[in-house]
């Protein structure tokens, strides 16, 4: 069994992370939301579930320290996070139901991979927004559409672990 840890921006929906190990606990989690706030700065907000690994004292003295605000879930209320209930539903039908992995070290890579592809084809939609916004510019009568992510609306999603169970091979690498 493999667990994945996915930290996605919101605003820009870029999976920032998706650290696949076989059991992610609360430290590894702050350590992860540490690398990403070293290179991007500090979110305002983390939105998360209630998984253990996300109400654990770690992480809730993280949120207090760095003052990031902590908005949980509701428990069953997958409409309170659409996007990343989206995202999770995207990385089940395209990687982990096609996919075998003979070891922890292969599902790393095969995951890596699919995060960098599902990035570029976000930052090609992007650029097909930029490319409509600078054609309505030009028609009378229309305001300019902005497709500049703002830093005010940054806000990180951290998701409980996605189980994928009885796909991997029994060796650990």
């Amino acid at each position: 069994m493999i667990r994945l840890l996915n930290v996605v921006d919101e605003f820009t929906r870029e999976a920032l992370e998706m650290l696949v190990q076989r059991s992610i606990d609360s430290d590894q989690t702050v350590a992860t939301l540490e690398r990403l706030v070293a290179e991007r700065g500090a979110p305002e907000h983390l939105r998360m579930d209630n998984g253990s690994e996300l109400t654990a004292p770690a992480l809730q003295d993280w949120c207090r320290f760095s003052k990031t605000g902590a908005a949980y879930i509701d428990p069953g209320s997958p409409w309170q996070n659409p996007f990343l209930e989206s995202f999770h539903s995207r990385v089940r039908d395209e990687l982990l139901d096609v996919e075998e992995f003979s070891c922890l070290a292969e599902a790393k890579v095969v995951i890596s991979d699919w995060r960098e592809d599902y990035n570029h084809r976000g930052k090609e939609a992007l650029s097909q927004c930029g490319r409509r916004a600078a054609h309505l510019v030009a028609l009378p009568g229309r305001d300019p559409v902005s497709c500049a992510p703002g830093r005010d609306l940054l806000q990180l999603l951290v998701r409980s672990l996605l189980d994928h169970g009885g796909r991997t091979g029994e060796h650990e690498t």
